[in-house]
């Protein structure tokens, strides 16, 4: 019987990245659009208008998660090409 090489389950891993990537999207965006739209902060943006930083740095986080989304897509993707063909 022949050893098959198995990949660690990376399932936690990979369902971290799409959760914290989608966080980042949500409080990144939903930040700045509701600081330019009704000149309120609240969550990201509000702690960095806290840490005295500008303005465009809840956009950041925003682009960091689609970032994320964008590593946990092509993992996935590229898992389920492998997983089809041996």
């Amino acid at each position: 019987m022949a050893n098959q090489f198995k990949r660690p389950d990376s399932s936690t891993g990979q369902g971290l990245l799409w959760l914290f990537g989608a966080i980042l999207v949500i409080q990144g965006f939903g930040s700045a659009i509701t600081e330019a739209g009704w000149d309120t902060s609240f969550g990201v943006a509000g702690l960095m208008r806290a840490a005295h930083m500008p303005e465009w740095t809840a956009l950041l986080v925003g682009f960091a998660g689609l970032a994320l989304l964008g590593i946990a897509a092509h993992r996935h993707h590229t898992r389920r090409r492998a997983d089809r063909h041996p």
